[in-house]
């Protein structure tokens, strides 16, 4: 057994001379199999080896009984053993899911690169629990060979070949009584499905085994052509292959916040590439909002409208992602962001309302009509500051002021937009 999972090491290259090697060891037989092979190897491989016990707590006198097992096997052979332990509580995905959370959590504050037993079959189990659940190319690819700091240099190797090498050995392992019961769906995969399909072919975990890791080359090889420089435009993305689009928006969605984009996060997405709206927006469950903005998706953050406010003159009024400042002017400037004006009444900055009008150079045209003119947004519509007086609009931040209503000669009052970050900073 050990001649072939050396093969697959060296194979692999994934152990270099000098580097300390972390076996994590539950003390079942996968783990001791794999640790007492690297023992045996560990000068030819030239690898400083050590060995790593978490207690998850979770099986009373048993999981003691686990860890003073691995105890007194690794001092046997002289082998440095870090021991973790912890409470471990079933989270949102379950007590299995959140024990190997605990476990990894473990694991990664150990030093060098960590090796763990997982076999063909449970990449195998893997697989069938990923296709039992629904998935994609990236499920098929069931458990990485590396991942980070983690290493998996059993994955060519069966269960019974772990058997056979334990005998070969006389090694003692310790049984996990949870792996008995129906309770887990590895679990029942375990006892009632794969017996079924290794009975129709004996070499059934070898060959999905096998088969996962090359669809999972095939896999980093589409997730790589997905990486671009910049975002692709929704012109872009609706003409790419769907398999190389869909890479791209989970790339994208996780970029924005979305931890874990799944087939219906990626359809959603998808669907508001094709949307017949150019604002349309959809919303995930973390509250992330992906919006569209014409031609581009981003990610947008949703501001409460914005509420009227009164700007004194001389003075200053922040808003939302602005500070407004009204003085005497110097000199008539009109510009998208600054406004020479002769106010009637009191000034005010509110939110554009129904019926919105305002006379530019080229004519008289509806707020509405100008906003999707200037592409602005939809998202983005509500927050633009408008500056009214008793009169009537004055002239609206990013579009321009009035020309009925700008200064024809001093004295008037320059009011000036600054735009400001979610700091309050200025842009």
């Amino acid at each position: 057994m050990w001649n072939k999972a050396l093969w697959t090491n060296l194979g692999r290259d994934l152990t270099e001379p000098g580097e300390t090697l972390v076996c994590a060891v539950s003390g079942g037989a996968d783990s001791i199999a794999m640790l007492f092979a690297f023992y045996l190897n560990r000068e030819k491989l030239g690898i400083h080896l050590e060995a790593a016990h978490f207690n998850h707590q979770l099986r009373g006198e048993e999981s003691r009984r686990d860890e003073t097992f691995v105890r007194t096997f690794c001092d046997q052979y002289d082998i440095p053993l870090h021991v973790g332990c912890g409470e471990v509580k079933a989270g949102k995905k379950g007590l299995e899911a959140a024990a190997r959370e605990a476990r990894y959590a473990f694991l990664e504050t150990l030093p060098g690169k960590i090796a763990t037993a997982h076999t063909a079959d449970d990449n195998a189990e893997t697989v069938l629990m990923h296709l039992v659940r629904g998935t994609g190319l990236k499920g098929l690819g069931g458990i990485a060979p590396v991942q980070g700091r983690i290493i998996r240099p059993m994955l060519g190797i069966t269960r019974q070949e772990v058997e056979a090498f334990l005998d070969e050995w006389g090694l003692p392992h310790v049984e996990d009584s949870s792996n008995e019961g129906d309770d887990f769906l590895r679990n029942r995969l375990r006892h009632h499905v794969m017996p079924l399909l290794k009975a129709e072919n004996p070499r059934f975990s070898e060959n999905l085994s096998r088969m996962a890791l090359s669809l999972r080359e095939d896999e980093a090889y589409l997730s790589g052509q997905a990486c671009f420089a910049e975002t692709p435009s929704v012109t872009e993305l609706r003409q790419m292959p769907k398999a190389l689009r869909y890479r791209v928006l989970e790339r994208l969605l996780k970029e924005w916040g979305v931890t874990e984009p799944g087939t219906v996060q990626l359809e959603e997405t998808n669907a508001l590439l094709f949307s017949q709206k150019p604002s349309a927006k959809t919303r995930f469950s973390e509250g992330v909002v992906i919006g569209r903005v014409y031609d581009r998706l981003v990610p947008v953050v949703e501001q409460a409208p914005l509420m009227e406010t009164c700007l004194p003159c001389p003075g200053e009024a922040r808003i939302p992602g602005y500070r407004v400042v009204c003085e005497p002017a110097e000199k008539i400037v009109n510009t998208r962001d600054v406004f020479t004006v002769v106010p009637q009444g009191d000034l005010i900055l509110r939110r554009r309302q129904s019926g919105d009008v305002i006379r530019l150079p080229g004519g008289r045209k509806s707020l509405k009509k100008l906003l999707i003119d200037h592409k602005i947004p939809a998202s983005d519509r509500d927050h633009l500051p408008v500056l009214q007086d008793d009169r009537g609009i004055l002239g609206v931040y990013s579009i321009g002021a009035d020309v009925d209503r700008t200064a024809k000669a001093l004295p008037a009052c320059t009011v000036r937009f600054l735009k400001l970050d979610d700091k309050g900073e200025r842009i």
